[in-house]
């Protein structure tokens, strides 16, 4: 990737945390192998439903970064992201945006029900644009959002939408460990 200096790269994971056959525990690996400098936002060992408490933590990273970062976000990671972007600055290059999930419609069993995730801060899902340059990318067959709604949530956010096809949620359980694009993706933000 370009850029001077090279950007840090943040790894905003979703709800599940730390996955270790995700493709962002992989893509973060891989990165540090050549040299990259990454940053994971760490699990939250309380709250783990608290979108206050993920925001806070996803601050605390990003402020102990001296120089420009550039946010991976997944999942709920990519819904904390939007939310710590309202209230909060820092020297942010871009922000690959993967999979958002629809949190103002109902969500399969086994996931947090839409009362829960108002309780607990999710929704409303900020409209404003980013200040800064994303991605998002959207799959065509995603159980948590359609990709209907994932283009119109890039489009109030100012993203540029990425679709992929059919990859579900775009994590192991539908059968995706590492994501390739993830970096060609991640080269485009560095040099926009």
């Amino acid at each position: 990737m370009s850029g001077t200096p090279e950007a840090t790269v943040v790894i905003v994971p979703g709800l599940r945390d730390h996955v270790e056959q995700h493709w962002q525990t992989l893509l973060a690996d891989r990165l540090a192998e050549a040299g990259r400098t990454v940053r994971t936002v760490p699990p939250l060992t309380r709250d783990g439903l608290s979108r206050p408490a993920r925001v806070a933590a996803l601050d605390t990273v990003v402020s102990q970064i001296a120089g420009p970062v550039v946010l991976v976000a997944h999942s709920a990671g990519v819904i904390t992201t939007v939310h710590w972007a309202q209230d909060h600055t820092a020297d942010v290059r871009g922000a690959l945006l993967a999979t958002p999930p629809d949190f103002e419609t109902p969500l399969p069993e086994g996931y947090p029900a839409p009362e829960v995730l108002e309780e607990n801060g999710w929704t409303p899902v900020p409209r404003a644009p980013l200040p800064f340059p994303s991605i998002v990318a959207a799959s065509s067959d995603d159980p948590l959002g359609t990709v209907e709604r994932v283009r119109e949530l890039a489009g109030h956010w100012g993203s540029r939408c990425e679709e992929l096809g059919a990859v579900g949620h775009l994590n192991p359980a539908s059968g995706h460990g590492p994501w390739p694009r993830a970096e060609e993706l991640l080269r485009r933000l560095d040099l926009a």
